[in-house]
């Protein structure tokens, strides 16, 4: 049965570099069920604590999607509550990198001049789907928008609390990226600074924006729309590869008009998102589905 770790792990400063690394030691005991995959094929998925009937093994959830006639009513668990027949569940993650602090109304910034800190923020899992095996590459495209506008409410509400600073939103595939559960989920961390490549990031923006009165992203998604590394395009996104890419096969997803955050998509921005990323959408034309 899961429940909620209130240990703290540790924030620690690298000994060279101006970066900071996450100890999270508790992570190293999370449950794995890849290696009941064939097990699975035969049907038996009673053991997997995302799947519905087994919301008693998982911490309760701090936000459900729940089907009521032609509305959704979101939701959360308390008082020992388990909502059930829901569409999507968001729960805290029982092995977490970053746990809430004490006292939630205050900032806990990272304590300048020493080296080490707790590591103090939230740590979640979205489960995607009710169906174990559902994949975005085959999720229809309403169960997409519930997801995508799941991604944006749990942005929203962590990205208002005084101690958090930055909010990321991630999905790893398969054991080999990550993922401890083949059921459909995707993780968010929300942590009391800026990871340092996001800094860099912004401080080149900045520069970039002095210098030349335009934002650099706008500059990047104007060339490359014209350019050999256009994947495919629709009139509110475009999907290329980047110049220097980092890694494998990387592409990036970007909105056509101007905007720094999900938090200002409009409702049909968000369909037509949830329809790009989709392979019967826009990427389907190249075979390749992004990471959300």
């Amino acid at each position: 049965m899961w429940g909620l770790v209130m240990t703290f792990n540790e924030v620690r400063k690298d000994y060279l570099l101006d970066r900071w690394v996450v100890i999270a030691t508790e992570r190293g005991r999370r449950p794995t069920d890849f290696k009941r995959e064939r097990d699975e094929e035969r049907g038996g998925t009673d053991k997997c604590p995302l799947c519905p009937g087994n919301e008693h093994m998982t911490p309760p959830a701090v936000l459900v999607y729940l089907k009521s006639g032609r509305k959704i009513r979101k939701l959360k668990d308390k008082d020992g509550l388990r909502h059930k027949n829901w569409l999507i569940r968001c729960i805290p993650n029982l092995y977490p990198a970053f746990t809430p602090p004490e006292d939630t109304s205050s900032k806990v910034p990272i304590m300048k001049g020493k080296d080490l800190t707790a590591a103090v923020g939230h740590h979640e899992v979205l489960v995607e789907s009710p169906n174990h095996r559902e994949h975005p590459a085959g999720a229809a495209s309403s169960q997409m928008l519930l997801l995508i506008n799941a991604y944006i409410d749990r942005l929203r509400e962590l990205s208002e609390k005084p101690y958090v600073k930055y909010v990321s939103i991630f999905r790893n595939h398969g054991l080999e990226a990550g993922a401890s559960l083949s059921h459909a989920h995707s993780q968010i961390i929300a942590t009391p600074f800026v990871p340092k490549t996001i800094r860099e990031e912004l401080g080149a923006s900045i520069k970039f924006m002095s210098k030349h009165g335009r934002c650099i992203f706008c500059d990047i998604l104007e060339k490359e729309i014209k350019g050999p590394r256009l994947i495919v395009q629709n009139r509110t996104y475009a999907a290329f590869a980047p110049w220097a890419s980092v890694n494998p096969v990387e592409f990036w997803i970007a909105p056509k008009k101007h905007q720094a955050t999900l938090l200002e998509m409009s409702r049909s921005e968000m369909k037509a998102f949830a329809e790009f990323i989709r392979p019967s959408g826009s990427l389907s034309q190249t075979g390749n589905l992004g990471g959300i």
